[in-house]
């Protein structure tokens, strides 16, 4: 029986010969049960689940010394340790697989190999299902672990039970056209297989390679990223276009689409390419690079990671700031350590005018070095920028190499240094004090004598 669309070019549903095939495989399964009447048939069932009690019951007596046995291997490596979970999960199966291969192979010696097909393929199916569960723990997601290994256990057993026409007839015969295209549920099926495949290899392959290149000394940090990233795109765009082509999907006819869907995308999505394109110039120009230090408005921090849409600053209180890309490229940005870690950094002071100002600059400069995080061989100098209303004022300039241990935490130190060498020496920090008068004041107090007669 077969239903189509009832005009050209309208979508519909179409199932050729999906009740042929149902009908065949029930006249199997009936000719299947029939078979299992026979007396050799019976006891290839029966010997099946006697083997399946006897590895319950001996895994059921292995599994707590298994276990024990694990618990003392604390010194082994993580995927050893792994591996060995996984098997104490799976012992009734792993035991199952090891009697029963053994007994298909003793009945084939001493009887005809028609009294162990049964068997022989319970045996096949058990070791593929093993295989699939130890491979598919390589898989770190759960939910994918999941999914491939319950694929892959339909897969193994519609291919050992022969049934692979019957299954791709079915599902070849749920289908969609619409004019010329026609999509087949089989042909989703392959789509989902084959780019989740080539999705898994692109992603091996890019972990691996931004593992290698990350531990390259050769290349810049900003550099790295790029690279990652460029290696990313290529690999992820390559496994989709080879996956749809493989699986026989058209994609000249998708151009029309693609250019109208690109045209609307572009202008809602202005924002986001323009901080795309930012981060690759930020990238190409190596203008900022992971560990740089950076100033932009009211906020100071190191770069922790360059994304492709922004750039994440992480400040001294522990924040972390995502900054679009396009800020970097359009403000102004201080890069405390573009061309190298050097930051000059100042403070301004003043002290009272009978002090002498040689013996405060001598001070000055010798406390200022007396900070740890001040460099010696850059040393420090002070110099005298004015004279105030009550103070003759300095500036004290010195250098660090460490602008992310912070800025305002060695000034601090600085002035404490200064507070305590101005003490120790006699030094003294003036503050503006004046008088004020009042003029007509009304509650005027009466000079002495004043009135007297």
């Amino acid at each position: 029986m077969t239903t189509t669309a009832p005009g050209p070019g309208s979508p519909g549903l179409v199932t050729p010969a999906a009740e042929d095939v149902a009908l065949d495989l029930f006249a199997q399964a009936q000719t299947f049960l029939a078979g299992l009447m026979r007396p050799w048939n019976a006891y290839q069932i029966l010997i099946a689940l006697g083997l399946v009690l006897a590895a319950y019951l001996i895994a059921r007596i292995l599994a707590p010394r298994f276990h024990e046995w694990l618990r003392s291997r604390e010194n082994w490596p993580k995927w050893r340790m792994r591996f060995g979970v996984m098997a104490h999960r799976r012992l009734r199966l792993i035991v199952f697989v090891a009697l029963i291969w053994p007994t298909v192979w003793i009945m084939r010696e001493v009887t005809w190999p028609s009294r162990s097909y049964l068997l022989a393929i319970v045996a096949e199916l058990a070791l593929a299902w093993l295989v699939i569960a130890v491979l598919a723990r390589f898989i770190g997601n759960a939910f994918l672990r999941g999914l491939v290994r319950t694929a892959g256990w339909v897969w193994v057993t519609i291919s050992i039970l022969n049934l692979e026409a019957e299954t791709v007839a079915i599902l070849d015969g749920f289908a969609i056209t619409a004019g010329d295209m026609r999509l087949s549920l089989w042909m989703v099926v392959q789509a989902v297989a084959i780019l989740a495949a080539l999705l898994f290899a692109a992603r091996f392959i890019s972990i691996n390679s931004s593992t290698r290149i990350r531990k390259s000394k050769d290349i810049s940090p900003s550099m790295q990223v790029l690279v990652i990233k460029f290696l990313q795109m290529l690999l992820y765009a390559a496994a989709i276009f080879i996956g749809l082509r493989v699986v026989g999907v058209d994609l000249t006819g998708l151009a029309v689409l693609s250019g109208a869907i690109g045209v609307g995308l572009g202008f809602g999505l202005q924002k986001v390419v323009s901080n795309l394109v930012s981060g690759v110039i930020i990238l190409l120009d190596k203008s900022i690079k992971p560990g740089d230090v950076i100033s932009l408005g009211e906020t100071f921090g190191w770069i922790e990671q360059l994304g492709a849409r922004y750039v994440s600053v992480v400040t001294r209180d522990g924040k972390e700031y995502l900054i679009p890309n396009e800020d970097l490229i359009t403000g102004q940005v201080v890069n405390w350590s573009h061309t190298n870690a050097f930051v000059r950094l100042d403070i301004f002071f003043g002290t009272a005018y009978h002090d002498d100002p040689h013996k405060v600059r001598k001070v000055a400069i010798d406390a200022a070095k007396s900070v740890d995080r001040v460099l010696s061989f850059r040393p420090p100098v002070c110099h005298i920028i004015g004279f105030g209303d009550s103070s003759v004022d300095y500036i004290l300039r010195f250098w660090i190499d460490d602008p992310t241990g912070g800025l305002t935490n060695i000034r601090g130190n600085v002035y404490l240094a200064l507070w305590d060498a101005f003490r120790e020496h006699g030094i003294s920090i003036p503050f503006p004090q004046r008088e004020v008068r009042h003029l007509n004041d009304p509650r005027k107090v009466a000079e002495p004598g004043e009135g007297e007669n």
